[in-house]
């Protein structure tokens, strides 16, 4: 396995997060690597903020509050899941849910527990940093498909300085709330948010470990000897 697939197969959503700090130095590396993802015609379409300290915890003030209040008129500018679940996606999809919840010892109907391990997407499951990713929202959706590609090589090159992060579509639903707090343009719509920073190694989260479906199951080998 070379470095560049330890890196890949390692990386994990982490969900609670030690205070250490980041050097913003550290982060600019980050993303500095990330930049070279490819996209459409080199239209490089991502954009982002990231918060640490005062400028953090004033967004993580601002959302949450909009979550506790369940303030209506904040839901996504693009649709990130389908309207009906059908397998074999939403067997992962459950499989995932429930095997973070029984980490947490959240039984099936208790919904304040939910709600209140949901809100915490909204303090970057307590990393020292968070990023938001924006996107102009008159890009299409190749775009899209290349802002992908960025945000993978974030979390990559995050992992191979010995750091952890997970990827939060939650805050999209929040780029209302958002927009004020980080000065958003009228153009620019939350693509995700994503918290970075070292793994809480005692956390029964972060035990999850996910499955992947091979590639003989979801590709077809054709022309090989």
């Amino acid at each position: 396995m070379t470095m560049v697939d330890d890196a890949i197969t390692s990386r994990r959503s982490i969900r609670r997060f030690l205070p250490t700090p980041v050097p913003a130095a550290t982060v600019e590396a980050i993303l500095d690597v990330a930049v070279r993802a490819p996209s459409g015609t080199n239209m490089q379409p991502w954009r982002g903020y990231v918060v640490a300290g005062a400028a953090r915890d004033a967004l993580v003030d601002a959302v949450q509050a909009v979550f506790d209040a369940q303030e209506p008129g904040h839901a996504q500018e693009v649709q990130y899941y389908p309207d009906e679940f059908f397998d074999p996606y939403l067997s992962r999809r459950r499989a995932v849910g429930w095997g973070l919840y029984g980490l947490l010892g959240i039984a099936k109907g208790e919904g304040a527990k939910m709600k209140a391990q949901h809100r915490r997407n909204f303090q970057f499951f307590d990393a020292p940093v968070g990023m938001i990713f924006t996107i102009d929202r008159r890009l299409a959706t190749g775009s899209w498909l290349d802002y992908g590609m960025f945000l993978e090589n974030v979390m990559v090159a995050a992992r191979g300085r010995g750091l952890d992060t997970c990827a939060q579509a939650a805050w999209s639903h929040y780029h209302r709330a958002i927009r004020p707090v980080l000065g958003l343009t009228e153009m620019e719509t939350v693509v995700c948010g994503m918290a970075l920073g070292h793994a809480d190694p005692d956390a029964p989260e972060n035990m999850l470990a996910t499955t992947r479906a091979p590639a003989r199951e979801f590709m077809r080998f054709d022309g090989f000897a």
